[in-house]
């Protein structure tokens, strides 16, 4: 589409431009004809970037114009998000209740040389501004209004015809779907089954299988093939159908009165099949438009629907939607032989199908991705021509406009801009990496991508939007839920197609890496175990550097402590630092001159012992993950200033949480407590988290009590206690009522509690008109469950196992409902 991901991070620039921050600051340092400089020039470059996007690939200055642009926009963003920093600094210090102690801790440097070198800063970016606006003249670029419905690069139209030998692997599918067509559907007069996969799946490969198959010939009295393909607009595919049910007409002169009359006039009395081919729009009002004038056709009349999108399956399907399988590796190795060696595989060089068999398995199910490589490689008898083939990525391979990548890229052109952006970002990660929902939120929230136009939005729950129409999208595939997260994968090939389109700002670094263009902002290192004590030679000229990520493919983290230190000194742009299953003891103090740093992740670093107090001056942190830091003795004491922390995730070797820290993160969002085995007790100021929706606490072997303030989390919305073997839930007496429960908790899940005798009533006392999903499991003395659960009417999801001493069970009554 032209909303372009260039687009979108100079509305992102804009934005920020326009902050609170930036606006006092310019205005108290006389430095607001800059600013106000740099914005009317944006907004005149943002005006013609939609012409020069759709201008860029046949014209290399443009090219080379938005690349600058882009570096431009990026250190413009750079530059007010250390205006940023300072505000929350100046914040913290300024709260009222810090001593010259703490001043002194948190300043950085003499605030007239901070002014000077800050205003120096925005007068460069203000001049590089202007050299870029003043060259967009010579490319005679026009000013062009967002409409998200121009799409960049669309899919030819598809068409019926196929060779039925040409297709392996699809048969029992074919069948299963014509069985479908041919029942009858009580109620329906015309019943939608839609086929749901990504791009090169097979979808339309399918469709054309059915729809040619003899048993539907004789079934339908009509049959009708349309590629609805790019915007969906009635009267055009109005037009389509009807050129489907009578071709040589001429139906483009008719006015939408007249199209749907003949319409109705082509459908009436007859029972037909129509296939709708590679369908996009999500709009249910459009569909319903269709769907109302589709309705003339003979009681069995069908519909066939192939789409990318879970969401259109879900407005259009009157059925549950077929999701396409991968194709069997026998298939996918049938196939490929049939493209490579033109089905005379048993004639060819033994090593060929050797190698043919590894191209193959790099194609994951994928049919045209089979189809690409083996078209590739037909009529190619040198075999170092097949090993290229093999050993690279298909991003990187030549590909004609019908291959896999390009049918992939459609399904990135169609994505909303600021979804290209956090699909783009996901290249980060390597191959079958296991991603989770909150994860990915926080590392779009690390990058900027994650914005909110209504202050009373969290961003959050908008990240987890942008997640959902992702996986709608089928971008993501293989899911499951863990722990109240959604866990996923991307397709290889998916992969792929994120890595083709952040080829200049994402780079994976190997030990034989040579060079990375200057361009790149995120690192990531698959093999962290390998690197040396010195920066690599093909890292030194990079100081813009965003994202670094440690995540090995072997389980094995960093451990050199030298080359950490480097990292910190080198790059102090950094927003997202994954140093997970790291080796090292001790965390550089330098690790609070990391300033613009919103990301850290330490899962599972067993050799840590402390974390410096250093890190207490990362106001711009919003999460820190301490999970499986088995050896961590405690938390650095000045944890409170973290003023922007939203997830915390902590194991601790600590007997008790102190009052005065994590109590204080007023901006806390998710707390995960996990693996504390020597913690006996909490801190007692939890009324301060005033924003907490997630409280997860496990495996806390040694807790025996909560503390009475817990009543006071006003915004919770799940609470998960598991496997904290000594604790049992119930209030002393004379505390149940010193804190009213003012939390009205959504989510409930309580397993593994031997202590749990009595059902805590201030659990779900202020939840009964919120309370939609309870788990209870493995509580083996847990006598009774309240009678007041069997009246909640707003209960949709039970689970009780493992409870053998329950006399009641008033819950699975109520689930009944």
């Amino acid at each position: 589409m032209a909303d372009s991901f260039l687009f979108n991070v100079a509305e992102s620039v804009l934005g920020k431009l326009g902050s609170l921050a930036l606006q006092e600051f310019s205005l108290a340092w006389g430095l607001e004809s800059d600013l106000e400089k740099i914005k009317d020039n944006l907004k005149v470059i943002k005006a013609v970037l939609l012409d020069a996007e759709q201008q860029r690939s046949q014209n290399p200055r443009i090219e080379v114009w938005l690349d600058n642009l882009k570096e431009v926009l990026y250190d413009a963003e750079d530059v007010v998000d250390e205006f940023e920093c300072e505000a929350l600094r100046r914040q913290v210090v300024k709260s009222g209740n810090t001593t010259r102690k703490v001043q002194r801790f948190f300043s950085r440097s003499n605030p007239l040389i901070f002014r000077f070198r800050m205003g120096h800063k925005l007068k460069q970016i203000r001049e590089r501004v202007d050299e870029v606006a003043a060259l967009k003249s010579k490319f005679g670029l026009t000013e062009r209004i967002f409409d998200r419905h121009i799409i960049h690069g669309e899919r030819e139209m598809t068409h019926s015809f196929i060779d039925a030998s040409d297709v392996i692997g699809r048969e029992q599918a074919r069948d299963d779907i014509i069985e479908t067509l041919l029942q009858s559907v009580d109620g329906e007069n015309v019943s939608i089954i839609p086929i749901v996969g990504i791009g090169g799946i097979g979808k339309t490969t399918l469709a054309k299988l059915v729809y040619n198959d003899q048993r539907i010939a004789t079934h339908f009295e009509l049959k009708l093939w349309v590629c609805v393909s790019d915007v969906f607009e009635l009267d055009k595919v109005i037009i389509k159908i009807l050129d489907s049910a009578s071709p040589g007409q001429r139906y483009a002169d008719m006015g939408i009165d007249q199209l749907q009359r003949t319409l109705q006039e082509a459908l009436n009395g007859n029972k037909y099949l129509l296939i709708l081919d590679d369908v996009w729009s999500e709009d249910p009002r459009q569909w319903g438009e269709l769907k109302t004038l589709l309705m003339g056709g003979a009681y069995g009349s069908k519909m066939l629907v192939t789409t990318r999108s879970q969401r259109v399956a879900e407005i259009m399907g009157t059925v549950s939607a077929l999701n396409l399988s991968l194709l069997s590796h026998q298939d996918c190795l049938s196939l490929f032989f049939k493209w490579a060696f033109k089905g005379q595989q048993e004639k060819q060089n033994p090593n060929l199908k050797r190698i043919g068999e590894e191209i193959v398995r790099k194609c994951k199910g994928v049919p045209l991705a089979v189809i690409t490589l083996g078209s590739l490689l037909y009529s190619v008898t040198d075999e170092r021509e097949w090993e290229f083939i093999r050993d690279n990525e298909i991003w990187k391979l030549e590909q004609k406009k019908d291959d896999i990548l390009p049918a992939l890229r459609l399904s990135y052109e169609h994505l909303p801009s600021h979804l290209k952006r956090c699909f783009a970002y996901c290249s980060i990660f390597p191959k079958d990496y296991v991603m989770d929902d909150i994860e990915l939120v926080y590392l779009w929230m690390a990058n900027g991508l994650v914005q909110s136009s209504n202050e009373n939005q969290e961003l959050e729950d908008i990240g987890l939007r942008y997640f959902k129409e992702l996986c709608s999208r089928c971008f993501f595939q293989d899911f499951s839920e863990y722990g109240g997260k959604v866990k996923c994968k991307m397709h290889d090939l998916i992969h792929d197609l994120a890595l083709s389109v952040t080829q200049n700002e994402c780079s994976m670094v190997r030990t034989s890496t040579q060079q990375i263009p200057k361009s790149v902002r995120h690192i990531s290192f698959p093999h962290p175990e390998l690197l040396p004590n010195v920066l690599p030679e093909s890292l030194q000229n990079l100081d813009r550097v965003r994202t670094i990520c440690c995540e090995s493919e072997r389980g094995e983290g960093i451990s050199s402590e030298a080359f950490i230190k480097t990292c910190f000194s080198r790059f102090q742009y950094l927003r997202f630092l994954n140093l997970s299953y790291s080796m090292f003891e001790v965390l550089p103090t330098s690790i609070g001159n990391l300033k613009h740093l919103k990301y850290l992740d330490l899962w599972r670093s067993p050799n840590i012992q402390r974390l410096p107090n250093s890190i207490c001056k990362l106001q711009s942190l919003q999460v820190l993950l301490l999970f499986g830091c088995w050896s961590l003795e405690e938390l650095p004491k000045d944890m409170k200033y973290m003023i922007n922390l939203r997830w915390l995730w902590i194991t601790t070797k600590q007997k008790n949480l102190p009052t005065g820290g994590i109590g204080c993160l007023k901006s806390l969002r998710f707390l995960f407590i996990t693996s504390c085995d020597n913690l006996e007790y909490l801190f007692e100021d939890m009324q301060g988290l005033k924003k907490l929706r997630r409280l997860k606490i496990d495996y806390c072997r040694s807790l025996t009590s909560l503390p009475q303030s817990i009543k006071c989390l006003t915004a919770l919305e799940t609470l998960c206690i598991k496997g904290c073997e000594n604790l049992d839930l119930i209030m002393e007496e004379g505390e149940e009522n010193q804190y009213p429960t003012q939390f009205s908790l959504q989510k409930l899940e309580l397993e593994f509690l031997p202590k749990l005798v009595e059902f805590p009533q201030w659990l779900i006392r202020g939840s009964t008109n919120s309370l939609k999903v309870i788990k209870v499991e493995r509580c083996n003395n847990l006598r009774e469950l309240p009678e007041c659960l069997q009246n909640m009417a707003s209960l949709q999801e039970v689970q009780i196992k493992g409870c053998p001493q329950l006399n009641n069970d008033p819950i699975r009554k109520a689930g009944e409902n």
